[in-house]
């Protein structure tokens, strides 16, 4: 997200411990003291934050010359392991990869949070971002966006959209389209984009915003077509989709992002030094390929540059989320 020396499994999912020894030459230089890193994945095993961050965690071990162990603590929409980290010792030892559904949507979702995501944790590096695109059956008669608002607006209540999750910001898209159009979708939230995405296929439900990577192949195949992409640039392997932007959706850019947090209050040289790594990471061409294969957008930049997004994005699903009286399931 390298040497592996060690393998282990932690809390039954096959998380890999990944450690690095540390040259006691060089000791002094590096990562304050000799305790292992922390490094916290509030998801499962192999999921795409899972993976992109454990090949980050390789490059950064071998930079700082410490033990680096990839800790899975998945559960409650991210906000276990999001906990775990806030309320740890700001020394640097434990390190938070995390998503947009924990940072920037769950908090409003969900009445009692153990920790403020906006507060508790000091943003570190946006790791990158998700596209996604807005997708239809073939056999669907909507060519474009605009197709698909008239017909929701000609038969209010009618059109459904699907979603891998309640709370999840594939609803968030498809409840924001709403809200910017004076529509009303029927919402069926599945668990799992994989088992939404195949009653879209099957014209069941008649759209959802769904992953590139998901969604691609079946675009690719005829199966689906895609009506627009949420990002601010027409990606690269659809040339032929507008954004939602082109596609009359102005200020529609809603992606998907991974990024790197510490404990609030830990030192600024400290979240400095790892943002300084996490973008010398990205900048590697076997993680570039790898982002590519994940459907990943890479961005770095500073720990600014995350705050903001959190920040822009947290206003947004807030206000999304109290007008449609969403709440967690």
């Amino acid at each position: 997200m390298n040497t592996f020396t060690r393998i282990t499994r932690r809390h039954g999912l096959a998380a890999l411990a990944l450690s690095f020894a540390l040259p006691a030459a060089l000791a002094q230089n590096e990562w304050p003291g000799t305790r292992p890193i922390s490094w916290v994945i509030p998801y499962p095993a192999a999921g795409s934050t899972d993976v992109l961050g454990r090949a980050l965690v390789q490059r950064i071990a071998t930079a700082l010359n410490a033990t680096v162990i990839v800790d899975n603590k998945s559960g409650a929409t991210g906000t276990i392991g999001g906990a775990y980290v806030a309320k740890a010792a700001a020394d640097g030892h434990t390190v938070l990869h995390t998503t947009i559904g924990a940072q920037a949507i769950a908090p409003h979702l969900m009445a009692k949070l153990p920790y403020d995501p906006l507060h508790d944790l000091e943003p570190v590096a946006l790791v990158g971002t998700i596209p996604h695109v807005l997708v239809v059956s073939a056999a669907q008669p909507f060519k474009t966006v605009k197709e698909l608002l008239e017909t929701a607006k000609a038969k209010p209540g009618e059109i459904a959209f699907a979603s891998g999750g309640n709370g999840t910001i594939l609803q968030m898209q498809a409840e924001l389209l709403a809200q910017r159009n004076a529509v009303r979708f029927i919402h069926i939230p599945y668990k799992g984009d994989t088992p939404a995405l195949q009653d879209v296929l099957g014209s069941q439900v008649q759209f959802m915003f769904a992953p590139i990577t998901a969604a691609l192949p079946h675009i690719k195949s005829g199966k689906l077509r895609a009506l627009a992409a949420t990002s601010d640039t027409r990606l690269k392997v659809l040339p032929e989709t507008p954004t939602m932007a082109e596609a009359g959706q102005k200020d529609f850019v809603v992606e998907q992002w991974q990024g790197v947090y510490l404990p609030a209050r830990t030192p600024a040289s400290l979240v400095q030094r790892l943002n300084t790594e996490i973008n010398k990471a990205i900048r590697e061409g076997a993680i570039a390929d790898l982002a590519d294969k994940l459907g990943i957008t890479l961005v770095g930049g500073s720990p600014k540059v995350l705050a903001d997004v959190q920040a822009s994005d947290s206003a947004t699903w807030a206000r999304v989320i109290r007008t449609a009286n969403i709440k967690a399931d």
